[in-house]
C-alpha cells in the first residue's frame, strides 16, 4: 500500500502538487477562521483556571494560619494562667522561708514567672495584629474568589456555546485537510507545514494578485511570474518564502476550463476590408 501510494504520488505533475497544496492550505485556513472565531477565549478559561485554583490554595492556607494563630493565642493564654498558679505558689511559700538563700530563689521564680507572663501578653499583642490582617487578606481573596469563580463559569459557557456551534464543522474541515495531506509528497508537506508555523496569518500558499505576492504583497517580477504560469516547478517568494500559486490553480478541476473550453470552440472571426465600390 506504501509503495502505492509513494508511486502515485511521485506520477503526480507539478500544476496537480500545486493545486494540492493549495486546497490544502485553504481547508486549514478555514480551520484557523474557527480557532479565531473562539479568539482569546481558550487562554482566558486557562488564566481563570490558574487564578481560581491560586486564589483557593491561598484561602487555604491562611485559614489554616488563622487556626494556627488562634491555637497559639490559647497556648500562651495556658501558659500564662500556669504562670498565675505558679506566682501564687511560690508567693504562698515566700511567706514560710527559713533564710535569706530560699527567700532569693523563690522571689527570682516569681521574677521569672511575672516576665514570662509580660512575654506571652506581648507575643499574644503580636499574634492578634498578624490575625487580623490575614483575616483581612482571607475575605479580600474570598471576595476574588467568588468572582473569578463567576467569570470563569461565564466564559467556560461562552466557550462552549462556540465550541458546539463551530466542532462538526471543525471536525469536517480536519477530516478534509488530513486527507489531503495524504495526496501531499512528504518533503513538501513538511516544508509546507514549516512555512505555514513561522508566517504570522498561517499562510503558506500565497496566491499572485496584481502582479504580487498575496502573503507579503512585495511585487513579483514578469519573468518569475512566467515560470509560475508555467507550473513547471514549486517556486518561493524571494521575501517571505511562501509558496507562489497563480490564479489559475486557485479554480483548476484538473479539466480544461469553462472559458478555455470556449474559447477552443469559438472560431475567431477575421475582418475584412470593404472594397471600394
Amino acid at each position: 500500500m506504501a509503495t502505492n501510494k509513494n508511486e502515485k504520488l511521485s506520477n503526480l505533475t507539478v500544476e496537480e502538487k500545486l493545486q494540492h497544496l493549495y486546497e490544502l492550505q485553504r481547508m486549514d485556513t478555514e480551520i484557523d477562521k474557527i480557532r479565531t472565531l473562539r479568539g482569546e477565549l481558550p487562554l482566558e478559561v486557562e488564566d481563570l483556571e490558574d487564578e481560581v485554583a491560586g486564589l483557593q490554595t491561598r484561602i487555604e492556607n491562611l485559614e489554616n494560619d488563622v487556626i494556627n494563630i488562634e491555637k497559639g493565642i490559647s497556648d500562651k493564654k495556658t501558659s500564662i494562667a500556669n504562670s498565675e498558679e505558679s506566682i501564687k505558689k511560690y508567693s504562698s511559700q515566700l511567706e514560710n522561708v527559713r533564710n535569706s538563700r530560699e527567700y532569693d530563689a523563690l522571689s527570682k521564680e516569681v521574677e521569672y514567672q511575672k516576665l514570662d507572663i509580660e512575654l506571652q501578653n506581648k507575643k499574644i499583642k503580636e499574634d492578634l495584629v498578624s490575625k487580623n490582617e490575614k483575616t483581612v487578606n482571607l475575605d479580600a481573596s474570598k471576595l476574588k474568589y467568588e468572582e473569578c469563580k463567576k467569570d470563569l463559569i461565564a466564559k467556560k459557557g461562552e466557550l462552549s456555546d462556540i465550541i458546539s456551534e463551530t466542532h462538526k464543522d471543525e471536525e469536517r474541515l480536519i477530516e478534509k485537510s488530513k486527507k489531503l495531506e495524504a495526496d501531499i509528497d512528504e518533503r513538501l508537506l513538511t516544508a509546507y507545514k514549516r512555512i505555514r508555523d513561522n508566517a504570522k496569518n498561517g499562510l503558506a500558499v500565497a496566491v499572485i494578485d496584481r502582479d504580487a505576492c498575496g502573503g507579503c504583497f512585495n511585487k513579483i517580477p514578469p519573468q518569475r511570474q512566467l515560470d509560475i504560469n508555467s507550473h513547471k516547478k514549486i517556486i518561493v517568494c524571494e521575501y517571505c518564502g511562501r509558496i507562489l500559486v497563480d490564479k489559475y490553480i486557485c479554480d483548476y478541476d484538473g479539466k480544461i476550463r469553462a472559458k478555455d473550453e470556449k474559447a477552443l470552440l469559438e472560431t475567431p472571426k477575421r475582418k475584412g476590408r470593404r472594397k471600394k465600390v
